[in-house]
């Protein structure tokens, strides 16, 4: 139902009421503009892309709060890191304005102006994605026509160089790990934990684990027999809280052990009970944290053998590295690491896999040689 008429004061009321039942109205001019208006509401209502104006009028922090508590399915990092960037960077610009007042060209310019703030690209891209995701939701829910979002011009991400280790390398840094600093003397079960940190390096740099998941190995997700690591949980501090889940993915591995780790590990599991965890922390036992080992030797370590700024998950690119130069091919790496797909693990090691390019062309190049032998004879 809907109508424009011709009010005392000379404008002109166009009105028509929502499948709600709800009478919405606006006033102009000219009956011209009316009309206009009234005709691109129907046109709307017809094919179903109306959004009633008062939805739209919920204010962004609102609406991005109610997002959030909807992802049930993200795992607590990701959440938090979620929380984080509404906290830092997007609800002190946009917390206050309604949704149907964030327009494309404002969205931009917040993107410009945390570049020119020296932000790197990626970092820009992830508060944008946040906004995008928050909006997304009030288009699905009817409260906008489109996401403003759409077609801004992101910076271009930067793909960092990664850093592979060599054998010698991972050797080094192990063994520099475990070692105390020279005017350290520590207990008898202390010096042992740092012992097993030497461990921690080489599983870390050839099994290509998780630190979460590293954590929360238990002495029974080693099987000698098999010569593999069952990597079935994860543990992550969120917020100073440990939290235990599934890995990331939700998806069980099983990652292969060389034989000289594995015969190192038969060794330090001598006498361990099934259910204690594979590496403790130093003082205390309990779960590994990543800041407690960076700081307990393998930061030093990493300077003294000149890797100045590694750190642990670096390790997980090394094994991807080592494998790749033992001649595996991109789907074992795929699934010694735990990709969802083995195209993510080759956008991800591109690199590595330069010399398969090159392999490919030395067989084409074979091929057709006898091809034009045989040809010519």
């Amino acid at each position: 139902m809907a109508s424009v008429a011709k009010r005392a004061d000379g404008q002109w009321r166009a009105r028509y009421r929502d499948a709600a039942g709800r009478e919405h109205a606006r006033h102009f001019r000219r009956k011209v503009d009316a009309q206009r208006w009234l005709d691109g509401v129907t046109a709307a209502i017809e094919t179903g892309t109306y959004v009633d104006p008062r939805a739209g009028r919920v204010a962004v922090g609102e609406w991005a709060g109610r997002w959030l508590e909807g992802q049930a399915q993200l795992k607590p990092t990701t959440r938090a890191r979620y929380r984080g960037i509404l906290d830092g960077h997007v609800l002190p610009r946009w917390a206050d304005r309604p949704l149907t007042t964030l327009a494309h060209a404002e969205i931009q310019t917040w993107v410009a102006e945390q570049r020119a703030a020296g932000m790197a690209p990626a970092t820009v891209r992830k508060h944008f994605r946040v906004l995008s995701l928050v909006l997304d939701l009030a288009v699905r829910d009817g409260r906008l026509a489109r996401n403003p979002c759409t077609g801004v011009n992101l910076p271009r991400a930067e793909q960092a160089r990664r850093r592979y280790l060599t054998h010698e390398q991972v050797h080094l840094l192990a063994a520099e790990t475990a070692r105390p600093r020279p005017d350290t003397r520590l207990p008898h079960r202390e010096r042992a934990v740092m012992d097993s940190y030497r461990l921690v390096v080489l599983v870390l740099a050839y099994c290509g684990l998780r630190w979460g998941e590293l954590a929360a190995l238990k002495v029974a997700r080693v099987d000698v027999a098999r010569r593999r690591l069952e990597v079935v949980e994860s543990v992550v501090e969120v917020d100073g809280v440990l939290v235990w889940g599934v890995p990331k993915g939700y998806e069980r591995r099983s990652v292969p052990v060389p034989a000289f780790l594995l015969e190192e590990l038969r060794s330090y599991l001598q006498g361990r009970d099934p259910d204690d965890l594979l590496f403790t922390g130093l003082r205390g036992g309990g779960v590994l944290r990543n800041r407690i080992f960076r700081r307990a030797g393998f930061d030093r370590a990493a300077e003294t053998v000149g890797l100045d700024g590694l750190v642990p998950h670096e390790l997980r690119h090394t094994a991807a590295s080592l494998a790749v130069s033992s001649g595996a091919n991109v789907k074992a790496v795929q699934r010694m690491l735990g990709h969802a797909s083995a195209a993510l693990t080759l956008d991800t090691y591109t690199d590595l896999f330069d010399d398969d390019l090159d392999a490919v062309a030395h067989r084409l190049d074979d091929a057709a040689r006898h091809v034009r032998a045989g040809l010519a004879d």
